[in-house]
């Protein structure tokens, strides 16, 4: 196993591992409203910040360190230096389902980098679309770690 993706799935792992434990201290929480959201004590607000930086963590250290360990496993990574092309050949290989599902994933993940204290209707539509999400970014962490023992 190389150790380069054997370091990168270590991480992404931990990352899942404690948004998987967020979502399930929160799932009757969901869907969240802008009264709900008001609602929540400082432990539950806690969790909540948890949810969004491990989604954001976890989606940053795939598409940062997981996926280039995987073109390099499966010696696919040739001249691929655009982020997009990287994708591309991810979903050509089989890795990952879809390119654009993905670029959905950091779209969500970048929505984090955005605080909207002030309007708990927008924070709620995007946690909740985020909740929804996070399911399918830790499929996609699932999805390679499978294929990915097809080469090591």
């Amino acid at each position: 196993m190389s150790m380069k993706y054997k370091a990168a799935l270590e991480v992404c792992k931990r990352h899942a591992d404690r948004l998987s434990w967020a979502m399930a201290r929160l799932r009757l929480k969901f869907p969240l409203t802008a009264a709900k959201l008001r609602e929540l004590d400082d432990i539950e607000l806690a969790i909540l910040d948890q949810f969004s930086t491990r989604f954001a963590k976890l989606q940053d250290a795939m598409g940062a360190n997981l996926f280039p360990a995987i073109l390099e496993l499966t010696k696919e990574q040739g001249n691929l230096v655009a982020f997009l092309d990287k994708l591309n050949q991810l979903e050509k290989i089989g890795a990952i389902s879809s390119a654009e599902r993905w670029l959905l994933l950091r779209e969500m993940r970048n929505q984090f980098s955005h605080d909207y204290p002030d309007d708990p209707v927008f924070q709620s539509a995007m946690l909740n679309k985020a909740y929804e999400l996070a399911n399918d970014l830790l499929a996609v962490l699932d999805r390679i770690e499978s294929f990915a023992k097809n080469y090591i």
